[in-house]
């Protein structure tokens, strides 16, 4: 039988988030805000204790950065340069509590955030919005805790922002 392609239209939010401050100090106050991710759960995990990973995570901060990428630096290939920093953010429990539902959610956990210099010189950040990216999925316990994760996520960036 040969391979089936489907594709379903998505309704997105996309948030811009314009801070009064410039970048390298949203940056900081981002970063301050959220620690990385601590992996130790992973190793619990692969040797399958599933309990002892599971209490790792319940220790970990509702949102952590699970990596970031300088997209800025990217653009030296074009000719230029721009500061803008892209980051994973999110929690592996509350991607859990999603996927545990509905495995494809797993797309959108963690979030994709970007952190960019606007024109006037000051930062923005965007991103969708988790309710709307987890929305598709129709799931009445997925969007509870989309609608969590939106809420931290809006609540941590304004700040970082402000």
């Amino acid at each position: 039988m040969p391979a089936q392609l489907d594709a379903t239209e998505v309704a997105m939010q996309h948030v811009t988030i314009r801070a009064a401050k410039p970048f390298e100090a949203v940056r900081i106050a981002l970063e301050a805000a959220l620690p990385p991710l601590d992996h130790s759960y992973e190793e619990f995990l692969r040797s399958g204790n599933a309990t002892e990973a599971r209490d790792r995570m319940e220790r970990l901060a509702p949102l952590s950065i699970f990596g970031m990428r300088d997209h800025g630096s990217l653009l030296l290939v074009a000719g230029s340069r721009q500061k803008a920093i892209q980051y994973d953010i999110g929690n592996p429990l509350t991607a859990s509590r999603m996927t545990r539902h509905v495995l494809s959610a797993a797309l959108y956990a963690p979030i994709r955030v970007l952190l960019r210099e606007a024109a006037d010189g000051n930062a923005a950040f965007e991103y969708d919005r988790p309710k709307t990216s987890f929305g598709q999925f129709s799931d009445k316990d997925v969007d509870a805790v989309a609608d969590e994760l939106d809420r931290r996520l809006r609540e941590t960036l304004l700040a970082a922002a402000s």
